[in-house]
């Protein structure tokens, strides 16, 4: 990405527009599954803004035309398939990358042209029309009356409702001034690369047969199933009907040939009119194997609308018509349809009577679908669907349609993809009641794409550079339902995890709102928004909840949602300007630096704080500087990250400008010695902020735990339980393992006297910088670290908590430490994030010179808490307790990262993790272990890593080689024995061969064991499942193959053929990765003879200065790692044409075919030239057949050189060889010589 940084001005005006709006569309679809075919037309009525119209430009892709007219008349006009350049001239390479991309170029906008270009005939008359007639008046109630449900029977009686419509939208609207014209196409799809994906139809393909729309939010998705104009702002009402097969046995039987008769009677004779015998007057099946109770399965027809008929063809009994209408005015791009066995779930069902109650008219009915057999994981998935439904028809107002459908489908490449009262959803979402991991995540999932339909459906951004509004928001309303679900100590605890992953990555990036015209460019840009956009309205909520108690953006959000069913939104569009001037007016604040700041600008601040307390004046002297610029201005680049950073550097797409100074208030929360909490409200308006903030309190100071406090009463002679004492402990976590019999079997520590001694000097027990989270920073507060324990034990928040755990993490390790984070490991009255923090964090107390004091306290806990008393032995494992479970899960990741001073793994905790998997016991457990067993393998695995190779000299006797080698041995007959369970008695997603895959990789990858290809590749075939082919792909790329031309050759060859666009998106992505890998130069493969064998010594020679600035430079800048990149593999034949085969491979969509032309100009030298290869010319020779007949035709013989021209004969020679030889007796005619010809032509300048 270049380094500029650059303010972003205003966007540019919007182009002209088309001249037209549309006011509805009809559209018949008839869909062939056995040919993978689809036939349809449909009617498209536009409404003309002036009479000067005359071209008319639809968006229409892969379609044959069938038919076209303009009011009944064939109107003159063009048709441009861009889906035509896709097929590339023989003779290119992949070094012609950019002549082809020049081509497809202007198809790939986010607002391409129309592929047909209609002009209106001349018989077509465009006249105003009486703007108080009926006609104008029922198209104008139809465009002003957007979600209203309650419509009259005919719109053109104005009721008390619609006459206040009419009235206010004024009936002189420009809209209705003049006739519609209607729009006849009639089309045909012969072979389908974007738009509807078939499923189950390839040989080998065991799954149910099924269809469905590729709805990937893309202006250009819905023009590849039919003509319409695919803009996200030509939003109209919709009639959609859809023929296909009535039972999954119809769809792949060959069509019933049928015997015309006399007047529709048919023949008895079995013989057609035009004379040929009809043998195949019954049908034959010729789909995929399918059993007779498979193919009795009914098709249903999910999509966007409301069903309203559903008719079996009266000719063909085999065939049904479905019907739907969506009055609710919406873009092409979200009508979406899914045709196959579905099974119906009720989801309704799980919503109380009590809420059917409260809700009234506003409940409506949730559909869920899915193939045959998985209705119950359906039910456990979407259990809290009803509830978010519930929660946001509560909080933010009716839904936008009248029921929502969710269908699970194969697939998908995204998890879900949202269309108007429909989504579709992967069915790598769908998980049993027995799994306990994919809830939190799946959820959130299914929770966003609901609160998508109240906005990035039914309201969506006007702009691409506004799409940060609407993905905020619609996670903003995700976040604040988790949080009625899941408490608040989870959101926040989430919400503190996200601000600190924004403050990572959100350097040298762009804004958010420059973010939004650049999300085609790689996915990690939109993950990127949805995380930082939620946390930006977030903060906004805390400020204007800070100014009003009863506004914050909910009141914001409903407002905006009101606005957009009045129409006080155009066209339900909403833009950057309009957000701000909702939030300004409802907040009745200023927000103009903060948008400008967190919005229009770029990164975080980063805030120093420093403390004293003054005893004289009695006051807290603090200064806070914000030190963001000082922040280096360099990053790693990841091999993740790398194709969106050379897509960003090949856009000239400029880093956010970050505010040199962050303005803002911050609350500031000083808990002083009595234990009260006073908070003062400071406002940043400068780099360097200093400022006194007065003290309240005598000293007198707040014991800091139970033990603390039964001690000082002992050493006075008082009672510890005595309620009359003055230093009472107000609130204490933590306090558990006080005894003494505890303290000694546990190994505690506590604070000496020197500490307590300093304790009792400090005047205040801790300070809480922006105790109200209305931040997004880093904050690096000066205070001593009991501060911070004592922020731990006594602060109910939980953001406090896990600053306070983050804080000791970064100190070194420290016996006492590794005491208050045992402490708060064991205590149940913590949040479970907090307990889990503090056992990653004993990690790195578990040194060789604390006597591994960390390691004996995360034995001790897991012991304690998973164990038989006083064994080792686990108990049955119980999941019950998610809690316990989480802790259980969390134990085992911080054991396997402790190291001892040469890096590796200690014998004790490798031996651990043998022992819990060999007696690991889940027969009493209702939940499944997989992923719990899954953790332990990946963590026994990490136990065989050496971290720190380098300084591993390895001077132990030959006993204790064998006891390694042997142990190693264990180890890996542990892994390959669950793999095997696996392949009998398949887990969850098949995790327990992932994980053992992704442990032979690490393994090899760090040269613990040689290298494993062959087994790597056996997941890779197609006939596993997709979760285990995308591994063991990963698997390959990570350990260095994709160098190797027959891994590599075989990746694109996988990508090139293989029909699941899921499958092509992730390889796409995986080579992405591996060119990463090699241009950083983190691919570096090694032969059998350079690995590491098990106890040898490898001396590596130390580089020169000139290549270890190369590679550095590489690795953080990007025209550096592409340089290095092209120099290492652009001159690789082997690649070339793969990749080209890739380009021209018949089954990829065009953005894939785009994606492939980016990697060619990313790797190869454009050459505009290249070699034409022509045939010899063939001698040619005659043959006289007799009868005045001679045949001439080329022989074998091939002309290698050039020969001279031969001037023809006389003319009366030639007639006298006529006469002789053919017996000619014709008139000769005289004709000019075509050397002269030839001649005349080049003088006049023409090529002959």
């Amino acid at each position: 990405m270049p380094g500029l940084v650059e303010t972003p001005g205003p966007p540019p005006p919007p182009p002209a527009g088309p001249g037209f709006s549309v006011h509805s569309q009809k559209v018949e679809l008839d869909i062939d599954f056995r040919t993978q075919r689809l036939k349809g037309k449909t009617d498209i009525t536009i409404q003309p803004h002036s009479k000067e119209l005359k071209t008319i430009k639809l968006n229409c892709r892969q379609c044959v035309l069938k038919r076209l007219n303009v009011e009944g008349k064939g109107p003159p006009l063009t048709y441009d398939d861009p889906y035509g350049l896709l097929k590339v001239p023989e003779a290119f390479t992949a070094l012609q990358h950019h002549i082809v991309h020049q081509k497809v170029e202007p198809a790939l906008g986010d607002a391409p042209d129309g592929e047909i270009s209609i002009t209106l005939p001349k018989s077509v008359r465009i006249e105003e029309q009486d703007p108080y007639s009926t006609s104008a008046q029922r198209m104008l109630l139809a465009k002003s009356s957007v979600g209203n449900k309650r419509q009259t029977d005919d719109p053109a009686i104005p009721t008390a409702e619609t006459a206040t419509i009419l009235k206010t939208a004024g009936a002189g609207d420009n809209d209705a001034r003049f006739t519609p014209i209607k729009i006849h196409v009639e089309f045909e799809i012969l072979e389908f690369r974007d738009g509807l994906h078939f499923v189950g139809m390839e040989d080998g393909d065991t799954r149910y047969p099924h269809v469905y729309t590729r709805n990937t939010g893309s202006p250009r998705a819905a023009s590849c199933i039919f003509p319409c104009v695919d803009d996200p702002m030509a939003r109209c009402s919709w009639e959609i009907s859809i023929r296909c097969p009535r039972t999954l046995g119809d769809a792949f039987e060959e069509p019933k040939l049928l015997t015309n008769g006399v007047n529709g009677h048919p023949k008895t004779n079995g013989v057609l009119t035009n004379g040929v015998h009809n043998d195949s007057v019954n049908k034959e099946y010729s789909g995929p194997p399918l059993t007779e109770q498979d193919k009795a399965l009914e098709l249903a027809v999910i999509c966007s609308g409301d069903l309203t008929d559903e008719i079996i063809d009266p000719k063909d009994d085999t065939r049904k018509t479905v019907s739907f209408s969506c009055a609710t005015e919406v873009a092409p791009c979200h009508i979406g349809f899914a045709i196959g066995p579905f099974e119906h779930v009720d989801l309704s069902e799980f919503r109380d009577v009590d809420e059917d109650d409260k809700l009234g008219s506003n409940a409506f009915r949730v559909h869920g679908f899915c193939l045959p057999g998985r209705a119950d994981e359906v039910r456990n998935t979407c259990f809290p669907l009803t509830r978010a439904i519930d929660f946001f028809t509560m909080q933010y107002g009716a839904f936008p349609f009248t029921s929502y459908k969710l269908c699970f489908v194969d697939d998908l490449v995204t998890d879900v993809a949202d269309t108007a009262g429909f989504t579709l959803c992967s069915n790598r979402l769908l998980f049993p009641e027995d799994v306990l991991d994919p809830i939190d995540p799946v959820t959130r999932t299914l929770t966003h794409a609901l609160a998508s339909q109240w906005i990035g459906v039914n309201i969506i951004a006007k702009e691409p550079s506004d799409t940060w509004a609407i993905v905020g928001i619609a996670y903003y309303m995700t976040d604040q339902f988790l949080r009625k679900l899941s408490g608040n100590n989870e959101f926040r605890y989430k919400q503190k995890l996200a601000a600190d992953e924004v403050y990572e990555q959100d350097l040298l990036r762009p804004s958010l709102y420059s973010l939004g015209s650049i999300l085609h460019l790689d996915p990690g840009e939109m993950e990127f928004m949805a995380l930082k956009a939620p946390l930006v309205l977030f903060i906004l909520d805390k400020r204007l909840t800070k100014a009003s108690s009863t506004i914050g953006m909910a009141r914001i959000i409903t407002r905006i949602f009101i606005n957009a069913k009045t129409g006080d939104i155009e066209n339900g569009a909403i833009d950057t300007a309009y957000f701000i001037k909702i939030c300004e007016r409802i907040g009745h604040l200023k927000l103009e630096s903060f948008f400008q700041q967190w919005v229009y600008g770029a990164g975080c601040p980063h805030f120093s704080v420093t403390q004293r307390f003054n005893k004289k004046k009695l006051v807290v002297e603090m200064l806070i500087k914000q030190v963001q610029n000082d922040r280096l201005q360099t990053r790693e680049i990841r091999p993740e990250s790398f194709h969106r950073e050379v897509e960003e550097d090949d856009k000239h797409i400029y880093v956010g400008q970050v505010a040199p100074v962050f303005t803002g208030p911050m609350t500031i929360r000083i808990h002083e010695a009595d234990g009260t909490p006073y908070e003062h409200i400071v406002e940043i308006k400068e780099a360097t902020t200093k400022f006194d903030i007065p003290y309240n309190t005598k000293y007198k100071r707040l014991k800091r735990s139970r033990r603390q406090k039964e001690r000082a009463a002992a050493a006075n002679g008082l009672n510890p339980n005595d309620e009359n004492q003055d230093d009472v402990l107000l609130y204490c976590l933590g306090d558990v393992l006080q005894t003494d019999e505890e303290i000694g079997e546990w190994r505690l520590t506590d604070w000496s006297k020197d500490d307590e001694d300093r304790m009792s000097q400090e005047s205040y027990e801790w300070i809480r910088m922006d105790a109200d989270f209305e931040w997004i920073c880093k904050m690096q507060l000066g205070m001593p670290p009991y501060m911070f324990v004592s922020q731990l034990q006594q602060d109910r928040d939980v953001v406090a908590q896990l600053e306070s755990i983050q804080y000791l993490n970064s100190q070194k390790g420290h016996p006492l430490i590794s005491t208050f984070l045992t402490r708060t490991l064991m205590d149940n009255r913590y949040f479970h994030g907090i307990r889990t923090s503090a056992a990653a964090a004993l990690a790195k107390c578990a040194r060789d010179e604390l006597d591994w004091i960390g390691l004996f306290h995360l034995e001790k806990v897991f012991q304690e808490c998973f164990c038989l008393p006083k064994s080792p032995m686990t108990r049955s494992n119980d999941f019950s307790d998610r809690t316990s479970y989480l802790i259980q899960c969390a134990i085992p990741k911080a054991i396997a990262d402790v190291r001892d001073n040469s890096g590796r793994s200690p014998m004790r905790a490798r031996r651990f993790f043998v022992d819990k998997l060999k007696f690991n016991d889940n027969s009493n457990n209702e939940f499944s272990d997989a992923h719990y067993v899954s953790i332990l393998l990946s963590c026994l695995a990490e136990t065989l890593i050496n971290r720190n190779p380098s300084n591993s000299l390895n001077y132990s006797f030959e006993d204790e080689d064998g006891e390694e080698e042997e142990f190693k041995r264990n180890a890996l007959n542990e892994i390959e024995r669950y793999r095997r369970i696996d392949e009998w008695i398949s887990s969850y997603h098949n995790i327990l061969s992932a994980t053992a895959m992704d442990c032979l990789r690490r393994l090899i990858q760090n040269r613990v064991i040689p290298q494993k290809v062959v087994d790597i590749l056996h997941y890779t075939h197609p006939s596993n499942a997709d979760v285990l082919r995308l591994k063991g792909f990963s698997a390959l790329i990570d350990l260095g193959m994709f160098r190797d031309t027959a891994i590599m050759k075989y990746i694109f060859f996988s990508l090139a053929t293989d029909t699941s666009p899921y499958m092509r998106s992730e390889l796409l992505r995986l080579v992405s990765v591996g060119l990463g890998k090699i241009a950083i130069g983190d691919a570096k493969t090694e032969g059998p003879d350079q690995q590491q064998v098990a106890g040898s010594l490898i001396i590596e020679q130390e580089a020169s200065t000139e290549l270890r600035a190369a590679d550095i430079a590489r690795k953080q800048n990007v025209s550096d790692a592409v340089a290095a990149l092209r120099k290492e593999v652009g001159d690789e034949e082997i690649l070339q044409k793969a990749i080209w085969n890739a380009v021209t491979s018949p089954i990829i969509s065009i953005s894939e075919f785009a994606r492939l032309l980016d990697l060619c100009r990313l790797l190869f030298v454009p050459v505009s030239r290249m070699v034409v290869k022509l045939r010899y010319p063939h001698y040619w020779k005659v043959q006289h057949e007799g009868s005045g007949k001679l045949r001439f035709y080329h022989s074998d013989r091939v002309r290698t050189t050039p020969i001279h021209v031969i001037h023809p004969p006389p003319l009366f020679r030639i007639y006298c060889s006529l006469h002789l030889f053919c017996g000619y007796q014709g008139v000769f005619l005289p004709f000019r010589s075509p050397n002269i010809h030839a001649r005349r032509s080049e003088t006049q300048g023409r090529d002959v």
